[in-house]
């Protein structure tokens, strides 16, 4: 019988569910087949850019830290790169859009510093999206610093602002 009693207990606790720490596809998938879905509905490219690329960078800072010991020189740097990467790029083929980015800095048309260059609206907007991610913080630390004090779910209400506002903007501009 107390065999029998053991056998329930260990069924039992294989069972119970534990938290998955990893980068895993189906997460990529998930994003992925949002943003596409976005996009065919109307939303600019350069949007879905902005909140996939913050998405990935946040990732990449949530799982990086998560390997304790340092086995290469700035490991958690590169480690937060190859999940950005690894997260921008499989949803890539799927949303291809390109507008032109007409640059006059000087010179005849057609030399490097005047022309019109086509770029990847979708790849413009991840880089937007993580450099967002990336700044919050120290504009978190500087208003805190400003007023002495830190108001409850700062970091996040800065963070969600400036992507909001950054996605309404060119939502609007429709580029």
């Amino acid at each position: 019988m107390r065999k029998l009693g053991f056998f329930y207990i260990a069924t039992l606790l294989l069972l119970i569910p534990k938290t998955a720490s990893a980068h895993c596809p189906l997460c990529v998938v998930g994003a992925g087949a949002l943003a596409v879905f976005a996009s065919s509905i109307g939303v600019s490219s350069v949007v879905v850019g902005i909140l996939i690329g913050a998405f990935a960078l946040a990732l990449g800072f949530w799982v990086a830290p998560m390997i304790k010991k340092e086995f290469i020189p700035y490991q958690k740097q590169i480690l937060i790169l190859l999940i950005y990467v690894g997260t921008i790029i499989p949803v890539m083929p799927f949303i291809k859009d390109y507008g032109p980015l007409y640059v006059s800095l000087g010179g005849e048309y057609g030399s490097l510093w005047h022309n019109t260059y086509t770029v990847d609206l979708f790849l413009f907007g991840s880089i937007l999206g993580a450099t967002l991610m990336f700044v919050a913080p120290f504009i978190s630390k500087a208003i805190t610093k400003a007023r002495g004090r830190q108001v409850l779910y700062q970091g996040i209400i800065i963070t969600f602002s400036l992507l909001i506002i950054t996605s309404v903007i060119f939502q609007l501009i429709k580029w």
